[in-house]
């Protein structure tokens, strides 16, 4: 399961973890202008953990999502190889 709720300055997306096994804590991602952050409550050291992703990374993301294994750099859009 998850939620999308539309801020002023961020989309914040949470997402559940549902089911019978282990379940992990739940993951909010807020979706800023400039970045993208990734925060999840760590019971272990009793913190929220919460990492920070620039937009050149989080289109890296989106396509290696959809690549096989290998390395790869992305082109800026209208450059030719």
């Amino acid at each position: 399961m998850f939620t999308i709720e539309h801020d002023f300055d961020a989309t914040v997306i949470t997402l559940v973890d549902e089911g019978q096994t282990h379940l992990e804590e739940d993951v909010t991602i807020q979706a800023f202008e400039e970045c993208v952050t990734v925060e999840q409550y760590d019971p272990r050291k009793d913190e929220v953990v919460k990492i920070v992703l620039s937009m050149g990374q989080v289109r890296e993301l989106a396509a290696a999502l959809n690549l096989p294994e290998g390395v790869y750099r992305m082109r800026p859009k209208g450059e030719r190889s």
